[in-house]
């Protein structure tokens, strides 16, 4: 770990932070709490060691949270979205340094890593506007001197489970939005990239210490996989908003489901990009190459599929094999690299077996892949990107590899190239390439995309705050960030105030005494 990275640490007060859980100001874990060496895939090297949660951390921070709620939630949301304005400048003046912890913690490019705090500082602004307009209808009742309407009050605990590949962002989408609508979080990050969320936490506690706020109203716990379990099962936790594997989101939504809990599910995908006959060619490379090679295709929005007309497909094949040839990988902190490691060599194993599948099943490669060597790539996470000509119906296509690996399959027509996005169990970004109106229309139409998020003329990822992010199938069908995706935080209340001296019935019944 280099000096640089040591003065960050510094600077987003985590140097020696070694704990499972903070309850705001207060650190802590138990005396038998295991410990976690969180390793960098960009060198390899040690980052810090951090102790992990046991369940009766869980529960401390479980009841000061349930404490914070009642408290939170009596101040006023337009105060609220205070509290959240001035996290948001917090993220502003911390951005270059949360930025590239992020980028050496998870292993995406600097840019990138700059990005997801943008993200953050983004969904901060939404936030702040959203906390004026928590509205509700009024509605006209069919009995005279009635008023109809119905609002929404806040849930309680949101508890947020994000993934490694947006270790910050992902849990800003739904802290911002929860904290204006009343709500307290508890924030368990992936295993894998804990520190970036403690140095969040840090940040937001200042704010909420600054301004005598309860700081149970943000909550971190570092664990594994059994914290995520005693959430899901946790009555005391109204909603779970989960992200990561198709797997990992069944398992959750059968939990929060037996207890009758509500589950926002953000899981996998399996994105395709139609290139049609009618493309621009040069703007599609770019989106192409970008999607599949942005993050080492490591995001939920990374395109795995093109689909491209016959008359053009060697041509573009040709353009992207070019294109493939100029990547440049390397450490992320260097913003001359085009791509970073995986995170971490269990997923380089997976993206071998992967290859390895694909051409078992007839897959031709023409970029071929396979792990870096060399001084350069000493932590082993490092591979190139490739790409592969294949059927849609290969089993190692219909299944979401988080890796590099981008699948060429050919169409003929516009029917059967939206069949072939939509073959897949997954649901969550797609797009097409055309400067065609009838293609453009119809890819939006209800005989189109069957995904949450479909995109004309843009690749699959890059998603703005503005708009609600998730998608349908095996993706979860949960919404995120922007729109009206707030209510989701929020439980709906129907009221009806008679201000007669009668009481009328609905449905005009009469009930004399």
């Amino acid at each position: 770990m280099s000096l640089a990275i040591k003065d960050i640490l510094n600077h987003l007060h985590i140097n020696d932070i070694n704990d499972a859980f903070s309850t705001g100001s207060t650190w802590g874990s138990s005396s038998n709490a295991s410990v976690k060496d969180i390793i960098s895939p960009v060198d390899g090297k040690k980052i810090a060691a951090v102790k992990f949660a046991s369940t009766d951390d869980y529960n401390i921070v479980v009841e000061t949270a349930a404490k914070a709620f009642k408290t939170w939630r009596q101040i006023p949301a337009p105060k609220r979205g205070e509290i959240v304005r001035q996290i948001g400048d917090s993220l502003r003046a911390n951005k270059k340094q949360l930025g590239t912890l992020v980028s050496y913690e998870m292993g995406k490019s600097l840019q990138e890593g700059y990005g997801e705090v943008q993200e953050m500082i983004d969904i901060c602004d939404f936030a702040v506007g959203l906390s004026r307009q928590l509205y509700g209808l009024t509605m006209h009742s069919e009995r005279p001197e009635h008023r109809m309407y119905e609002q929404y009050h806040p849930l309680g605990i949101v508890g947020v489970i994000s993934a490694f590949n947006f270790p910050v962002a992902v849990w800003s989408w739904n802290a911002m939005l929860a904290w204006v609508c009343g709500d307290v979080c508890i924030w368990k990050p992936s295993e894998k990239t804990p520190l970036t969320a403690i140095a969040c936490q840090h940040i937001a506690q200042e704010v909420f210490k600054r301004n005598n706020i309860d700081e149970g109203v943000s909550c971190l716990v570092i664990g594994d996989r059994n914290i995520g379990e005693l959430m899901a099962n946790d009555t005391r936790v109204p909603l779970i908003s989960a992200t990561g594997s198709t797997r990992m989101g069944k398992a959750v939504s059968a939990a929060v489901g037996a207890r009758l809990g509500k589950s926002l599910l953000e899981l996998g995908g399996n994105n395709a990009i139609i290139i049609t006959e009618n493309a621009d060619l040069d703007m599609s490379l770019i989106g192409a190459v970008f999607g599949a090679v942005g993050t080492a295709g490591q995001r939920c929005t990374s395109t795995r599929r093109l689909i491209i007309h016959e008359s053009v497909y060697e041509a573009f094949k040709q353009k992207l094999i070019s294109a493939y040839a100029q990547i440049k990988i390397g450490n992320p902190l260097d913003e001359n690299n085009h791509m970073g490691p995986l995170i971490d060599v269990d997923a380089v194993a997976l993206y071998l077996a992967s290859i390895e599948k694909c051409k078992a099943e007839g897959g031709k490669f023409v970029v071929e892949g396979g792990k870096l060597e060399g001084e350069a790539y000493a932590s082993g996470c490092y591979v190139k990107p490739c790409i592969a000509e294949v059927e849609n119906h290969y089993k190692i296509v219909q299944h979401e590899t988080f890796a590099p690996i981008l699948y060429l399959i050919k169409y003929s027509t516009i029917e059967q190239a939206i069949e072939l996005q939509n073959g897949v169990p997954q649901g969550l970004s797609s797009a097409i390439m055309t400067n065609n109106l009838r293609e453009a229309e119809t890819f939006l139409s209800y005989a189109g995309s069957d995904c949450g998020i479909a995109n004309v003329n843009i690749g699959t990822s890059g998603a703005e705050i503005g708009g609600a992010f998730g998608g349908e199938k095996e993706t979860g069908g949960g919404r995120e960030s922007g729109s009206d995706a707030w209510k989701v935080y929020m439980r709906r209340q129907t009221n009806t105030i008679n201000y007669s001296k009668t009481l009328p019935l609905a449905q005009g019944i009469k009930f004399d005494l």
